[in-house]
């Protein structure tokens, strides 16, 4: 178990650092799609990480980070449907 909750934690830091280096250098946009799902997945990774080594700020930290990018996910969608509807 342990094994796996330390590749949550590495994977996680690639989603988010990933993510982030290729908005700041351009490639992807902060809003985009790929941009907001990397760094869900990767702050409800985490999650798991730091509840596991009871690292309960970073946790809380994460929490957040998550629901800012399910409330961008809503968001979006929301103005899509209203987009195709006008």
């Amino acid at each position: 178990m342990s094994i796996l909750i330390e590749c949550l934690g590495w994977i996680a830091s690639i989603l988010i650092v990933g993510s982030y280096a290729l908005n700041i250098t351009g490639k992807i946009d902060a809003k985009s799609k790929t941009y907001v799902i990397a760094n869900m997945v990767g702050g409800l990774f985490f999650v798991v990480n730091t509840y596991y080594h009871q690292a309960y700020p970073s946790m809380l930290v994460n929490i957040v980070w998550v629901i800012i990018a399910i409330v961008m996910i809503i968001k979006k969608k929301t103005q899509n449907s209203q987009d195709h509807n006008a």
